[in-house]
């Protein structure tokens, strides 16, 4: 009778709750597994995180509605920064952003950096849902990543924390058409831990089955499909955990929201 080793049940089990696991044949070759401390940790984490998925399904949690392959638009307005800019963002996109690090930090007990290509090589979700503008139009997509939870619970949340801040490389300059000639200022976003922690909630690296373009939010996204497309902040290098965001930059957890947007923009 064969043995089952305890990578082999991880991969059974993610494949169990509906969860893909990127070149699963390359990372569970014991020999294969020399990538970073963050990477193991977060790999590491995937056992208690797909219970917790499980769970999670199991109890009726409240999902965003999926579509079919068939329904994906046309058509993805890109909206707000269509390209950052800057020197440090033109040398990432001519490297192929094989330099690029998310950092996680803040209320945690290990903190996290990862390249685009650890994040790649750890167990990722597949879903096709619609997002909605504030503006008043819609567009359905095909996104894929990394869930958001499983990185929290490989950096450990510390107690006391309630929010999760996305910092992004896109500083909108005070253009008129990106924010208003008064409201220059670096994007930033906020949810939740509650909606972080959500099976959907994705740091997502493909978009249609392709990697993210610039305009997009290449090389890195947030998707929280249960909220408005304010929310879904572009280009993000760092995500700091906190148990108050008054302190940061307007204080109302957001770029926009610093602007008079709701901060919770549930659909």
């Amino acid at each position: 009778m064969p043995i089952i080793t305890r990578r082999q049940a991880l991969i059974t089990s993610l494949a169990g709750s509906g969860l893909l696991l990127t070149g699963c044949s390359k990372i569970f070759q014991a020999d294969s597994l020399t990538e970073s401390a963050s990477f193991q940790r977060v790999l590491a984490a995937a056992q208690a995180w797909t219970r917790a998925t499980q769970r999670f399904l199991l109890a009726g949690g409240e999902m965003a509605r999926e579509y079919k392959p068939s329904d994906i638009s046309h058509y993805f307005k890109p909206n707000g920064t269509y390209h950052p800019g800057g020197a440090d963002y033109a040398r990432h996109v001519d490297e192929g952003f094989v330099n690029w690090r998310l950092r996680i930090d803040g209320m945690v007990r290990h903190p996290l950096s990862l390249s685009v290509a650890d994040l790649r090589r750890l167990p990722a979700r597949s879903q096709i849902t619609r997002h909605d503008c504030v503006e008043g139009w819609s567009a359905i997509g095909g996104w894929t990543g990394v869930p958001l939870a499983l990185l929290l619970r490989a950096a450990g949340v510390r107690a006391g924390a309630k929010y999760v801040v996305f910092y992004c490389a896109d500083n909108l300059d005070g253009e008129a058409a990106k924010g208003g000639e008064q409201s220059p200022g670096q994007y930033y976003e906020s949810v939740g831990l509650v909606d972080a922690m959500h099976p959907q909630t994705l740091i997502a690296y493909d978009m249609n089955g392709k990697p993210l373009d610039v305009p997009h939010g290449a090389p890195l996204r947030l998707r929280v499909e249960r909220q408005l497309g304010y929310k879904m902040a572009k280009y993000v290098q760092h995500i700091q955990i906190v148990g108050d965001f008054h302190a940061i930059a307007g204080g109302h957890g957001g770029y926009w929201e610093d602007r008079g947007y709701d901060w919770y923009a549930g659909v």
